[in-house]
């Protein structure tokens, strides 16, 4: 079941204050506040999703699709025209907020995949 309560949650409430980058009807994207590069976003879309799984099976097209084409934009408006992104699913994969999100990561070399 989806916490309300969650860090998120309440960020998209305007309960928590954050660093945003961007916000819409759909989404919003902040800075990270533990940046494991120069760039590092998390985009969250706001509907009520746990993760990936849920998020993919249960948005409606428009969100799935404005979704994934915003990332693009945004990582690009933050000067981010080669870039990482990272979404895990479930505690085992390294969720640890339980709302989907999705991690844009740039402004460093990565030769590794993890």
């Amino acid at each position: 079941m989806y916490d309300t309560n969650n860090i998120f949650a309440k960020i998209i409430r305007g309960e928590i204050p954050s660093s945003k980058v961007y916000e819409d009807g759909y989404i919003i994207a902040i800075n990270d506040i533990n940046p494991v590069a120069p760039i590092h976003i998390l985009v969250i879309p706001k509907g009520g999703y746990r993760n990936f799984d849920e998020f993919s099976q249960k948005a409606r097209p428009e969100e799935l699709t404005h979704y994934f084409r915003k990332i693009s934009d945004i990582a690009k408006s933050q000067g981010a025209e080669e870039y990482r992104i990272v979404s895990n699913n479930g505690s085992s994969s390294g969720q640890t907020i339980f709302h989907f999100h999705t991690h844009i990561i740039a402004g460093a070399s990565f030769s590794k995949l993890i």
